[in-house]
């Protein structure tokens, strides 16, 4: 790993800030980068329908959420008894980065993604963001891809953040949760714990960094608060899967304890269901979805069917 990623490893936690030292997650990039544009020409080539609000469709339509445009696709049928999977890609990534992932699920489910505020092809946010914020486009969404029932949302890394936050308050919403390498609910304090102020080269980089991306520094313009408390969403079912490639520890004098903590932010998030089950994707950096696809895969469907079973 060359000291420019592990400069931004941990930034890739919730994920990827673009900029001039921000450089963003080179995972996605140079794995999964070269197919974006042949899998989004796939799902634009797909729409059979000019959609409105509300109406089943397939592609890509913008969806108004309070003045502004969010980017939606949707792919599959709907299935008699089972709820729409609703996939929430990191920070920094649009929802691109979850097709393939679409793709595969939607040969048996209703399976849709969304740019949030300020990603892909949705428009950017006035003014600073919260995460009750980011709930209430997710409530729009859901409303549209999803309004007969609760849906199976499907988060990586910031989305899984949001997700996790989300669902105890909205029960009625959420039928079950998958959470591939999610943010930590505290990850500033985790950073903060493990990185001293006095720490010096990359260490002070990567606090400085990510500190600033969680004050609001990022192109959602959301701001992201430790909270050591996570509230029961009752006893849906929830898949936690944790990356097993360690690749936070490869920053230099802190990579071990980033480690450390990364794996105490996983278990915490098994209070959100008494049916939650924690495991690691043995083979995967940050980009589970990408790195082994087909453990991605299996745990919504795990979780899509113990949802529809009720």
């Amino acid at each position: 790993m060359s000291r420019t990623t592990r400069a931004t490893a941990l930034t890739a936690i919730c994920c990827t800030v673009a900029g001039p030292v921000l450089a963003g997650c080179g995972a996605v990039s140079d794995d999964v980068g070269a197919g974006l544009d042949e899998v989004r020409t796939d799902l634009e080539s797909a729409a059979e329908e000019v959609a409105t609000d509300g109406e089943l469709f397939t592609g890509e339509k913008s969806l108004d959420v309070d003045g502004a445009s969010v980017n939606v696709s949707c792919s599959g049928a709907p299935a008699d008894g089972r709820p729409v999977v609703l996939l929430m890609a990191g920070m920094g990534d649009g929802l691109d980065t979850m097709a393939d992932l679409q793709k595969t699920l939607s040969g048996e489910d209703r399976v849709c993604s969304y740019d949030r505020p300020g990603e892909g092809k949705s428009d950017a946010p006035d003014g600073p963001q919260s995460i009750a914020d980011a709930g209430e486009v997710l409530t729009a969404v859901l409303d549209d891809v999803s309004p007969d029932g609760p849906a199976v949302l499907v988060g990586h890394s910031l989305g899984g953040l949001i997700a996790a936050r989300y669902a105890p308050d909205h029960r009625d919403r959420v039928a079950g949760l998958v959470l591939l390498d999610a943010t930590s609910p505290t990850m500033i304090d985790d950073i903060t714990e493990v990185i001293p102020e006095s720490a010096t080269g990359e260490g002070a980089e990567v606090r400085a960094q990510n500190l600033a991306v969680f004050q609001g520094e990022n192109p959602e313009k959301i701001t992201i608060e430790s909270d050591p408390e996570v509230r029961s969403a009752g006893d849906i079912p929830v898949q936690i899967i944790q990356h097993g490639v360690p690749y936070l520890g490869e920053i230099p004098e802190y990579g071990d304890e980033l480690e450390r903590v990364w794996a105490e932010g996983q278990e915490k998030w098994r209070g959100l269901s008494s049916a939650g089950e924690l495991s690691t994707a043995e083979e995967s950096g940050h980009y589970i979805h990408t790195d082994q696809p087909d453990v991605a895969a299996e745990a919504v469907r795990r979780v899509t069917d113990q949802a529809a079973e009720g």
